[in-house]
């Protein structure tokens, strides 16, 4: 029976390029896609660029130019570097400027506020004396008040995860002029998560594949207990406000970004003409939901959305919820002011996309804090995915091209334990990546690999040729539909590399799906290497570009 998945994956800013930072949260959403598509599920995979908001407007100041022209020059970037730089199979990828998405943002704020839901109520907000205008929280960085980071935006803490409010810091700047602000009375909506807290304490009770970060911080964000918080903001960049008099503010982008996830939804239906298909994600409970994103991301994805869900309507709630922990760039934070980051575009210009994938799928942040780093990202490519992984598949397959040009068929007594191994992989690999361990089942990949090259080591059919030929291609035969079988598993994981191993097989890339391949006949032409290996040197000129880098930001 084919089940219907949702795949939200967070929506990155449309304030510059990707960095390794912003990937490493993500890639489990497009593995959980490409696998339930090859499971004959039906899925619905999709994010955007979040073009609102103050990076996007503090961007524009220092380009100076306008938020507009910011958003739409970035948002082509990142959706290029997402689908043709890594092959993020997202079945839609928008952004946040559309009217469709401003539609679906004022009628979420409308059903809340005709529900009592929102409130207007007066606020004590920062102003700059200096630049005569109120900060958005975003404009205000100081001391946490809890784990006392120094460099705590108005909003939430990026070091401790926790949500703020501009008045909570300590010794707060204004982050353009670093004057000290004032605080001023304003009137904003309010979204009433209080009255909403019991239900979302019901709910979180009964969360179930949720990976261990998120529920833990979610139930004690819950414990300490639910406050009201503003939706609106004195910004000129973003949704308009539904009602008369409220011109001269917007909807807050915390508010404004999550409601995405429907707004692309509705989209992709729209532009498949099927106007209801987005209710058969959204309206029945038959269908799973999964949410990506980073530590920093859990609050939007386990209070804050599912509280608009629960306020506005009877809209599917988060089922399954894969929040990465933090990733670092040689043991220092990313920090995109100073320069301290690998960009996408600069990496997969000469880099296969597919060695990132790997790295940041077996080496990533998917349960604790993790590091990138170029001697580490060396290592594995050259000794894994070289030496183990492409070693087993360009020996076997050079052994089948030289010995057996017209090819080697199916023995049909064949009863090879490491064939047996293989076809086994793939109730294990699926059942590891529905909950959500991508290391693991990559890692159980890998490992038939390595169970293949002992095979191709004890079987050894290049001495078996001159006397023992049949025997030799029946060794040959179980060790090229192996490779069959990891040219599938692989897919999720490294979508490229398995279209390469497909083609060197000569099976076509359109007829696999999640289980192991019919017996056939493999005729080998000319096998290539998969992957490049990687030199001290290039590493080294990696290291100083990145110091480069830096220097160049502090000048």
């Amino acid at each position: 029976m084919k089940r219907k998945i949702f795949i939200g994956a967070a929506w990155p800013y449309a304030n510059g390029s990707l960095h390794l930072g912003h990937i490493s949260s993500l890639i489990g959403g497009d593995i959980l896609a490409r696998y339930f598509r090859l499971k004959g599920d039906k899925v619905l995979y999709v994010s955007g660029s979040d073009s609102h908001g103050t990076p996007v407007v503090l961007k524009a100041e220092t380009e100076k130019t306008s938020p507009e022209e910011v958003a739409k020059k970035y948002h082509g970037e990142l959706k290029d570097t997402f689908l043709k730089g890594l092959k993020f199979s997202y079945d839609i990828y928008t952004n946040t400027t559309t009217k469709n998405h401003e539609k679906v943002v004022q009628e979420i704020f409308l059903a809340l506020y005709k529900k009592g839901l929102l409130y207007i109520k007066k606020q004590s907000l920062p102003y700059c004396p200096k630049d005569k205008r109120f900060l958005p929280d975003r404009y205000v960085e100081g001391e946490c008040p809890n784990c006392h980071f120094k460099n705590a935006r108005g909003d939430q803490c990026d070091n401790c995860g926790d949500l703020l409010d501009p008045e909570q810091l300590i010794n707060p700047v204004c982050k353009i002029c670093s004057t000290k602000p004032v605080w001023k009375d304003t009137e904003h909506f309010f979204l009433k998560l209080t009255a909403l807290a019991p239900k979302l304490k019901v709910w979180v009770k009964k969360a179930k594949g949720w990976r261990a970060n998120a529920l833990n911080f979610t139930k004690k964000f819950l414990e300490t207990g639910l406050q009201d918080r503003a939706v609106t903001r004195d910004i000129e960049w973003g949704v308009a406000i539904p009602l008369p008099g409220y011109e001269s503010k917007k909807i807050y982008v915390w508010f404004d970004a999550v409601c995405g996830y429907l707004s692309a939804s509705k989209e992709y239906s729209e532009l498949n003409r099927e106007d209801d298909l987005w209710g058969e994600f959204w309206r029945k409970k038959d269908s799973t939901h999964y949410y990506i994103h980073g530590k920093d991301n859990i609050l939007f994805h386990s209070i804050i959305w599912p509280a608009m869900l629960v306020g506005s309507g009877s809209l599917h709630l988060p089922d399954k919820i894969f929040s990465s922990e933090y990733f670092t760039l040689e043991r220092q934070q990313f920090s995109t002011s100073r320069n301290w980051a690998v960009w996408l575009p600069d990496f997969l210009s000469r880099y296969e996309a597919d060695t990132l994938r790997y790295y940041l799928t077996v080496n990533g942040p998917e349960t604790s804090d993790a590091d990138f780093s170029w001697d580490e990202f060396q290592a594995r490519v050259n000794k894994e995915l070289i030496g183990n992984f492409g070693n087993f598949i360009h020996r076997t397959l050079t052994l089948i091209e030289k010995h057996f040009p017209g090819g080697i068929e199916y023995p049909k007594n064949d009863k090879t334990k490491i064939l047996k191994l293989a076809e086994e992989k793939f109730t294990f690999v699926g059942e590891t990546i529905e909950k959500g361990r991508f290391r693991e089942a990559l890692k159980h990949v890998f490992e038939l690999a390595e169970e293949g090259n002992r095979f191709l080591a004890t079987a050894a059919p290049w001495q078996k040729i001159k006397s023992q030929k049949k025997e030799a291609a029946e060794d040959l035969w179980a060790a090229a539909a192996t490779i069959h079988c990891i040219a599938v598993l692989i897919e999720p994981f490294l979508p490229k590399t398995s279209q390469k191993i497909l083609k060197l097989l000569n099976v076509k890339s359109d007829k696999i799906s999640w289980k192991p391949p019919e017996k056939t006949k493999y005729t080998i032409v000319s096998p290539t290497l998969l992957f490049v290996k990687i030199e001290d040197k290039q590493i080294e000129i990696e290291k100083q570009r990145l110091e480069a880098e830096v220097k160049n930001a502090n000048v």
